[in-house]
């Protein structure tokens, strides 16, 4: 049974925690009913659409949310229905259609990670010791202590040699090499060679970097500075809708355009 209940505002006893993911339909966000210790998903308006019954539950993503019933995961639609019955150990939310899983060991811990579709079948066999979901058709995955990249149909695109990264963004993608980053294509080639001291994803042709720890700046698709490293940090993924977040040296945050000019900042 529906029922309208505010967000913030319940029994003392009961605590409401939310968070959301957009969908091209009605966004359902997810929310923990503290007396019962269950999660459930409300709309924008408060209603609740989908009953506090899950012991965990994720944000959904194309369609499906992962949740936990009886310390098994499984998908949902947003009409509460079981589309992929509990039976994994760890997941998460889809991406370019395929969602990560895991199962445990004999030893009860989550051991290896494979790729499933909408139908909850295997696409990818769980055999890596970590993956990230896909982006741009790829997906890094760890193999041991380094990481490499695989396409769609699980074939290995570039043998696993970085010690850390940041997912394909706008055709490139940030990784880490002996304490440096630069930005490989989706061949594994450098197009910016490791020499910064930390990256995040090209957004809107330009990425995030760092040259020291507290000092950071914006470089174009060739590795050009197009803002100069001054920011003692930057909030990632970087610019969205033409602005990027950003803290200044005098500790305040504010935003910048993409000729690095301030737009807004604090008080």
């Amino acid at each position: 049974m529906k029922r309208n209940r505010l967000i913030f505002v319940l029994a003392a006893a009961t605590l409401l925690s939310f968070n959301s993911w957009a969908d091209n339909d009605e966004p359902l966000f997810y929310i923990f009913e503290g007396s019962s210790r269950k999660y459930g998903y409300i709309n924008k308006s408060g209603e609740v659409i989908i009953e506090p019954q899950f012991k965990r539950a994720e944000d959904f993503s194309e369609g499906l949310a992962a949740v936990i019933v009886d310390k098994r995961w499984g998908y949902i639609d947003k009409s509460g229905k079981f589309v992929i019955q509990p039976q994994f150990d760890d997941a998460s939310g889809f991406s370019e259609g395929l969602a990560r899983v895991g199962v445990r060991n004999r030893n009860g811990e989550i051991d290896k990670h494979g790729f499933i579709d909408k139908t909850g079948n295997f696409v990818i066999e769980p055999q890596y010791d970590g993956v990230y979901h896909f982006s741009d058709g790829l997906a890094f995955v760890r193999i041991g202590k380094k990481w490499g990249v695989i396409d769609k149909s699980g074939k290995m695109i570039i043998e696993p040699r970085f010690d850390m990264y940041e997912p394909y963004s706008e055709g490139m993608a940030g990784v880490l090499l002996k304490e440096k980053w630069g930005f490989i294509d989706k061949s594994g080639q450098f197009v910016i060679k490791p020499q910064h001291h930390g990256v995040w994803g090209f957004s809107e042709g330009l990425a995030a970097v760092g040259i020291e720890k507290d000092k950071w700046g914006f470089i174009d698709k060739s590795g050009e500075f197009v803002i100069k490293p001054r920011f003692p940090d930057v909030w990632g993924p970087g610019f969205d809708k033409g602005l990027a977040r950003v803290r200044f040296e005098d500790g305040k945050w504010g935003y910048i355009d993409k000729s690095g000019k301030i737009v807004w900042k604090s008080e």
